[in-house]
């Protein structure tokens, strides 16, 4: 995809293991949520607005581990964050450790444009969410529920410990889906942005904060380069600022699709652990967009502007 053209959108619903009864579920919905996003970009709209109503159709959307949908901690509770970058002023909000607002990417939204600052937790974001009148919703499904008996009772039968979490879900890696959900996109001004949402890793500890609100580790934007939204084990995306890292190689010359690739190469390079998945979306300045993971799986889709529908997969480029 070397022609410049624009607008685009690349959306993910999470890297892992996509099980086959939830798999056209995420098909359906990353479909759903790269047209609404590429409606916005067709009107004229903005990239910032694109990726934030992208992300917000997969938060509602229940087959997704963001909003509502999202994974339990080990004591049974849900704990959302989400973040969003404009890569025309630099302007970044992230939020975590939500318990019921409907759509997380919204309340980033509003620290992005209300505030001073980045990142907001807490009775800090409670009291903003409350203020803008956010919509609230218990984020609990039967589907999660029945995922936390199942790994809570494969702990018992002797993976009693959190530091035997990688052999469980090497043992039990359908019980694990990492199916964060973000997107990027370019508008028809040149102007790029990012998104990301998530309930979480399953089981994590409370208050445990992932890569998705970390500017530069799950979400970055820069008209310099690019964009790109991560999806995976959220500590690896920290460690290698995994996010900045792939604009940082679209900025120095490299294409969307070898900006991912490169950065899962680095993944499993420099961390080579049993249980390393992460996937990674982006778009660069020419309109190209890039997918890439070393998980079995990653639920995404795409348009453009010579396309009819989104065009969705279960698959990109794996990266071994």
């Amino acid at each position: 995809m070397a022609d410049a053209r624009k607008p685009v959108i690349v959306v993910h619903g999470g890297a892992g293991t996509w099980r086959l009864d939830r798999s056209q579920s995420g098909l359906d919905g990353v479909k759903r949520a790269a047209k609404t996003g590429f409606e916005i970009l067709k009107k004229g709209g903005s990239a910032t607005d694109s990726v934030m109503e992208a992300v917000a159709v997969m938060e509602d959307d229940g087959a997704f581990n963001a909003g509502y949908g999202s994974s339990l901690n080990i004591e049974k509770c849900v704990e959302m964050e989400a973040s969003i970058m404009d890569g025309k002023t630099l302007q970044a909000g992230a939020t975590g450790l939500l318990k019921d607002i409907k759509n997380p990417v919204r309340l980033a939204r509003i620290i992005m444009e209300k505030t001073d600052h980045v990142f907001v937790v807490g009775k800090g974001a409670e009291k903003l969410a409350k203020i803008f009148k956010l919509e609230r919703r218990s984020p609990l499904t039967e589907l999660r529920l029945e995922y936390y008996e199942q790994q809570k009772k494969a702990l018992q039968e002797g993976k009693s410990e959190l530091p035997k979490l990688t052999e469980l879900v090497k043992d039990y890696p359908e019980l694990f889906e990492l199916d964060t959900v973000g997107a990027v996109a370019l508008d028809k001004d040149g102007n790029v942005a990012a998104a990301t949402s998530t309930g979480g890793f399953a089981l994590k500890l409370p208050g445990r904060i992932g890569d998705s609100p970390l500017i530069g580790c799950g979400t970055y934007a820069d008209n310099l380069s690019g964009a790109c939204s991560a999806t995976g084990v959220g500590e690896i995306a920290i460690r290698l600022v995994l996010s900045k890292t792939a604009c940082n190689l679209m900025e120095n010359g490299k294409t969307a699709q070898e900006a991912v690739e490169i950065g899962i190469g680095l993944v499993n390079k420099r961390i080579s652990n049993k249980y390393n998945h992460m996937g990674l979306i982006s778009v660069d300045l020419c309109g190209n967009v890039g997918a890439a993971h070393n998980s079995p799986n990653l639920c995404w889709a795409y348009v453009t502007p010579e396309m009819q529908e989104p065009v969705a997969s279960l698959t990109a480029r794996i990266v071994k």
